[in-house]
């Protein structure tokens, strides 16, 4: 799938989703989480001041590629029965600390180039993600199998593309500022 291509679908469906009741929260707050890693991989690491790691840095997520994640909505639209749960997973579960220091790494930066702040209390330590019905029923795959290698395909996009997501991001920057955060 082209890059193009996903960023319109990613895009798309986040607000269909929005605005459609049977999928409810909870593949919202799944949409949400990934595009926060957009943010949190723009922002934060091409601008380090900006990087930071919350809590301890132990909370355990499964991180799946963009193009993946795409892939996996798509098929759940053409394929999936109404009205039905499908979790999207990668089994790539890793603590959020190995992540930010990977990232750093891989951007060139020393490991622990990130700030601690204090973990909003009550935060979910791990998002267990079962995407076994996903792959059994609708015989969805993701690419990208290897963790490192996603990441540094998506780092070199967001690299070679900063004039596409650089106005995004100082919009969102400027939008924030204008609310004293």
């Amino acid at each position: 799938m082209g890059r193009n291509r996903t960023a319109v679908l990613e895009f798309a469906v986040l607000g269909l989703l929005h605005r459609t009741p049977m999928h409810g929260y909870e593949l919202s707050k799944q949409l949400n989480m990934l595009l926060g890693t957009f943010r949190a991989l723009s922002y934060g690491t091409l601008y380090p001041c900006l990087t930071k790691l919350y809590g301890e840095g132990r909370n355990v997520r499964d991180w799946i590629h963009a193009d993946d994640h795409s892939s996996a909505v798509l098929r759940i639209l053409e394929e999936g029965r109404i009205g039905e749960t499908y979790l999207i997973g990668a089994n790539g579960e890793k603590d959020n600390k190995t992540v930010v220091e990977l990232i750093l790494t891989m951007m060139g930066q020393d490991a622990d180039a990130y700030d601690n702040v204090t973990d909003r209390t009550g935060h979910d330590l791990r998002y267990a993600i079962d995407a076994t019905k996903l792959c059994t029923e609708l015989g969805w795959r993701p690419r990208y199998r290897d963790f490192e290698h996603g990441l540094s395909v998506t780092i070199e996009w967001y690299r070679d593309h900063e004039d596409w997501w650089a106005p995004a991001k100082d919009a969102t920057e400027a939008f924030y500022a204008r609310l004293g955060q």
